[in-house]
């Protein structure tokens, strides 16, 4: 499952909630109506106090805000059928409760004991079906191979062969086991009677994370004897932005938020850099969609008079197609409109030497590949228009770390460089309202850091702001 479709779940299950409660009260209002002899077409008709709205608004509001608050609208991958049902019966308990002390407060005659039990009865045995039928239809969708996470084990002890087992062994948690990482020992022989594999030792973890697609870690090396090697570990995976989980232990990390959470009746402990999921994250998503959608059929004509200008001026294609790393390494297509000869890549090798820039990315003033309306498209960033593409298929968005050719990428030496990659790259971000190709790789590095580290809403809207003034006067454009 994308995480596109994954937050449309997200939001109609939440719409789903706020219906369950209305349709809950409105059961709970029968025994009222048939004590009182009211038909319900009476009860339609009679006149709502604003007060009252209000009230009801309130306790929408509310119900939201305990559902949200007991961890219902996050991620509930590795928590299990029981925890699922104690969390929504604590959720719809607390709700009947504030409705009760709402009651009191505002003297609502309507809501007795009798109401308050059929609204509880009724809003716990909906929502906790409902959460199980989609826990159920989310199982099978990971069952067929779908919304897989990539996952790999440190360490080969029993404990950890294990947990691997329970994994293998729950396909509807979605995970796909990589391999296991760990140094030779007096078990290495019996590990490799289980049939897992051993993709690197402790030495070569970290040329191995830099070089796979790793979604998550899960490290389960006994920590008193190896606390220098699981340090080091957290520390790369915290500098990658990599999601860590520990059967468990204890280290000390600058910029990581850990999570205690059940697998398969194992506590494991997450840490991780950056938003991981929840509303705000559904939010920038559907911002990006609709944006860059509206941007996409305004920008139509320029699109057109791009194509033909590039075309009558130079020979080659319209667009240029190069892949770059997205989230977690993983490898896309980013389209641009050309602005150099077509054999630009080839010719690279021989201008290296002039590079005017710190770091492996590569710049000089006066490169001699672009073309006389290229420069033009450079400066004006028309050239980045096409990119909205990528936005809409979800490899982008509008906001976020420049996504960076493969051969830049292989020049990194620094592990915390990386950890840009632990969010959806962007078309725009704080290093471009801030100067561009004129500020140094280092400081590049470190506004990527600032941005993930403090992200908000807010931030996107600032820097989007930013970002019209800066293409208009052309700043730090090469």
């Amino acid at each position: 499952m994308s995480s596109v479709r994954r937050h449309m779940l997200l939001t109609l299950l939440k719409l789903f909630d706020q219906a369950v409660l209305i349709s809950s009260f409105a059961l709970a209002t029968v025994p009222v109506l048939y004590e009182s002899g009211l038909s319900f077409s009476e009860f339609f008709t009679m006149r709502v106090k604003v007060q009252n709205f209000m009230i009801f608004m309130g306790i929408l509001l509310i119900w939201h805000v305990v559902f949200a608050s007991c961890g219902l609208y996050a991620s509930r991958r590795l928590h299990s059928h029981h925890s699922d049902a104690l969390d929504t019966l604590k959720a719809t308990t607390l709700c009947t409760f504030f409705m009760g002390s709402a009651t009191v407060l505002f003297q609502i005659r309507m809501v007795d004991l009798a109401f308050l039990t059929v609204f509880w009865g009724a809003s716990s045995a909906i929502a906790i079906s409902s959460r199980l039928g989609l826990r159920y239809l989310l199982s099978h969708i990971r069952r067929q191979g779908h919304n897989l996470r990539q996952l790999l084990i440190v360490g080969t002890n029993p404990r950890a062969i294990e947990f691997a087992r329970k994994i293998e062994s729950s396909p509807e948690l979605g995970y796909r086991l990589i391999g296991f990482v760990d140094q030779e020992w007096a078990g290495t022989e019996e590990f490799q009677n289980t049939g897992y594999r051993l993709v690197c030792d402790l030495k070569s973890i970290p040329e191995f994370i830099r070089n796979t697609v790793v979604d998550e870690v899960v490290m389960a090396l006994p920590i008193k004897s190896y606390y220098a090697h699981a340090s080091r570990i957290a520390m790369l995976c915290e500098k990658q932005g990599i999601v860590l989980r520990f059967l468990p232990t204890i280290c000390n990390l600058q910029t990581a938020r850990s999570t205690a959470e059940d697998v398969a009746g194992d506590s494991l402990l997450t840490l991780h850099t950056g938003p991981l999921d929840g509303w705000p994250v559904f939010l920038k998503r559907t911002l990006d969609i609709v944006l860059s959608l509206i941007l996409l059929i305004l920008s139509a004509p320029l699109f057109l008079l791009t194509a033909i200008l590039i075309k009558r001026t130079s020979p080659g294609p319209v667009f240029f197609r190069q892949e770059r790393l997205g989230i977690n390494k993983r490898r896309f297509w980013i389209f641009k409109f050309r602005t150099m000869v077509p054999d630009a890549e080839q010719k690279l090798a021989e201008l290296e030497r002039q590079n005017e820039v710190s770091g492996p990315v590569f710049k000089i003033q006066h490169d001699p590949r672009i073309t006389p309306i290229g420069k033009f498209l450079r400066k004006a960033s028309i050239d980045e228009l096409p990119q909205l593409l990528n936005v809409l298929k979800g490899d982008m968005s509008l906001v976020g770390p420049r996504p960076l050719p493969i051969r830049d990428y292989e020049g990194f030496d620094r592990d915390w460089h990386r950890r840009r990659f632990s969010v959806r790259p962007g078309i725009t971000c704080l290093w471009q309202v801030n100067g561009r190709s004129s500020i140094p790789f280092e400081r590049w590095m470190e506004l990527d850091m600032q941005y993930i580290d403090e992200w908000s809403l807010w931030l996107d809207f600032k820097i989007l702001a930013g970002t019209i003034p800066a293409v208009l006067k052309g700043s730090g454009a090469a």
